[in-house]
């Protein structure tokens, strides 16, 4: 099925938002898991794909040996701008690529590592082949992906306000694309249909999301992810739908500091 473009846009002033507003919230507890599991594999070279602002990228650079090549990309200039602005404690290589079509040779890397971008490519086998392509014979492609939106309660609260707001139209970006990706029998057969012939190893990882205040939290989904192009594509206000995402989050968890369930699945396919 194909991606609006909507989905994929990550632009204006969506970068630093979702920078400032949305990696502490819900990317940062999983970069800490990942980036450990790839340490593990002991890799010399290692390709990030749909690096975003680079929360994992700098959960690598802090973690792998300071010998290890780490190569940083996404498909969208600005958030690996916002990325390169923000800074590793250690070199990093920062290249605009298109997971789908990576500028790399054969066999290039010894670990692929991709948090939450798999949802949006437009053909994940496809990507995969890819992946698997510039993988080294043995090396591993490590990837999280969101678990069901029922399972991660910030979202699902936010979501289930917004269609309140749009009753004729709502908008189910995060239900869509973030937590439309989550079941574990899809992946496989998209893994194997890539080539990846081994069954991956597959682990569910509940973590806990954590907000300042309500308003903190739909700010961040209402303003700094694609979420917010459906709002205005709708013709509404971000500041009305903020503040109906807020509400609905302070009757469900309270008006002070916040915590939620989150779930996410993190995979590991060898070549």
């Amino acid at each position: 099925m194909a991606i609006p473009a909507s989905d994929i846009k990550f632009s204006g002033s969506i970068p630093a938002l979702y920078d400032e507003h949305l990696v502490p919230l819900i990317f940062e507890a999983y970069a800490a898991e990942t980036a450990p599991r790839v340490a593990a594999l002991a890799p010399l070279r290692v390709l990030e794909t749909a690096a975003g602002t680079g929360v994992v990228t700098r959960a690598m650079a802090r973690t792998l040996p300071p010998g290890v090549e780490l190569i940083a990309t996404d498909l969208n200039q600005p958030m690996l701008d916002r990325a390169a602005a923000t800074g590793t404690q250690r070199p990093v290589q920062w290249q605009q690529a298109d997971a789908m079509q990576l500028p790399f040779e054969d066999a290039s890397f010894d670990a692929v590592v991709c948090q939450f971008g798999a949802m949006f490519f437009p053909d994940r086998s496809a990507a995969y082949a890819e992946t698997r392509r510039v993988l080294r014979p043995g090396g591993a492609f490590v990837f999280a992906v969101w678990d069901r939106i029922e399972d991660n309660e910030f979202a699902d609260v936010a979501t289930q306000a917004l269609a309140q707001l749009f009753p004729t139209d709502p908008p189910r970006f995060m239900e869509r694309v973030p937590h439309g990706y989550h079941d574990r029998h899809v992946i496989e057969r998209d893994l194997a249909s890539a080539g990846f012939a081994a069954s991956p190893g597959f682990e569910t990882v509940a973590a806990r999301s954590r907000a300042a205040s309500p308003q903190a939290a739909a700010f961040a989904y209402c303003q700094g992810t694609p979420l917010r192009n459906e709002i205005e594509g709708r013709s509404g206000s971000l500041t009305e739908a903020t503040a109906i995402c807020e509400r609905a989050l302070a009757r469900r968890f309270g008006t002070g500091p916040i915590d939620g369930k989150i779930q996410a699945h993190i995979i590991t396919a060898r070549r």
